[in-house]
């Protein structure tokens, strides 16, 4: 029993000492121009000996003319577990350095830092504010929907083309955005394809895309136990699903077979969701103009989405404004195109609401359409 015991507690010193010491540094720096603060680098357990850490230049926005001013160097002295320099920020722009060091006992492969120079702190503050309010419309976009077939025990008005559209596009983006954020394999490959870049999908775009299947299934039983006026998904859309997730299914298996990165699989879950969005409203508009009424379709999902779509598009301007980077309107394609056509089709749904339609308070039912 003895004998057990010390053969594993020297296993565990030798494991102990075989093992590196890691490094470690936040991710991302915010700073005002020209203004300056502290950044601290960490060491999980003491070092044996005085370490270099170099700070190795990657990107930089400016090109030569780094938008910060830093050491090249900092010394981590023996014993120490931290050391901390001085950043200054001089222009609006990005920098990122990867650490290094001459330190074979310090493990800092993959530790980087993006410094963000920003036009102002409180502009970024704003910028997430208003991020906050447009999640918060787009989510709430989904119930006064719910609450109107309940209310009247009839989904006639709602299409299901629309529907069963929103369901795949909302499911594609629930993909790509978990895939991104939670699987650290497909990270880990998003950051050696973006050295110098920032994973684009947040917590709240995970939980946004999932509260959005989550509602859209609730209209589909919804359409089951209420009145539906004899309609169904049509044949059009019903190619158009097949198409799409044929597409996915075939992608998967050329992921599996490294014909094409798992990073890729997700990017293309990205561009179904962006198609998707560009068709999903034509049948309710279409359905809409037939009918000569918008009764059953809930203005007050209208009009959040329209918010909602309206502070997305704002938030770009203002985070390229801040950044000196427009090219970030359209660097996350999927989201410009879910504000940019949500607010076309939204100022649609509004002419039909409030102008074209505004006192057909009758409707007809609508047959199915069998093209």
């Amino acid at each position: 029993m003895h004998t057990s015991l010390f053969t594993l507690l020297t296993v565990s010193r030798l494991l102990r000492s075989d093992s590196r010491a890691c490094l470690f540094a936040p991710e991302a720096v915010t700073l005002e121009k020209y203004s300056k603060t502290n950044v601290t680098i960490t060491s999980s357990v003491p070092v044996n000996q005085p370490t270099v850490i170099v700070l190795n230049v990657t990107y930089s926005s400016n090109g030569n003319n780094s938008a910060v001013l830093m050491p090249e160097q900092v010394l981590l002295p023996a014993v120490a577990t931290s050391v901390s320099f001085t950043v200054t920020a001089l222009d609006v722009g990005q920098v990122t350095t990867y650490l290094l060091s001459n330190n074979s006992d310090l493990n800092c492969l993959s530790v980087r830092i993006h410094f963000m120079v920003v036009h102002s702190n409180a502009l970024s503050v704003f910028s997430q504010v208003i991020g906050w309010i447009y999640f918060v419309a787009w989510s709430v976009s989904f119930y006064p929907q719910a609450w109107e077939n309940w209310r009247r025990k009839s989904v006639v008005g709602l299409n299901f083309d629309f529907v069963a559209l929103n369901l795949t596009g909302f499911i594609a983006y629930s993909v790509f955005n978990i895939g991104l954020f939670w699987v650290p394999y497909i990270t880990e490959e998003f950051l050696k394809r973006n050295p110098n870049g920032i994973n684009p999908v947040s917590a709240n775009d995970v939980f946004f895309s999932l509260h959005a299947v989550l509602l859209c299934l609730v209209y589909i039983s919804q359409a089951a136990v209420y009145e539906r006026g004899g309609q169904k998904v049509s044949r059009t859309a019903l190619c158009l699903l097949a198409i799409g997730w044929t597409f996915a299914f075939i992608s998967l298996f050329l992921a599996i077979a490294k014909v094409i990165t798992w990073l890729d699989y997700l990017y293309y879950f990205s561009y179904i969701k962006l198609a998707v969005t560009l068709i999903k409203y034509v049948p309710q508009a279409y359905m809409n103009y037939r009918r000569k009424s918008t009764e059953g379709w809930s203005i007050g999902n209208v009009l959040l989405d329209f918010t909602g779509g309206i502070l997305s598009i704002l938030q770009m301007i203002l985070q390229s404004y801040n950044n000196d980077e427009w090219k970030l309107i359209f660097g996350d394609p999927t989201k410009f195109g879910l504000g940019l056509f949500s607010v076309v089709f939204d100022i649609l749904f509004l002419a039909q609401h409030y102008c074209l339609y505004r006192h057909s308070s009758q409707y007809e039912t609508v047959a199915a359409q069998e093209d």
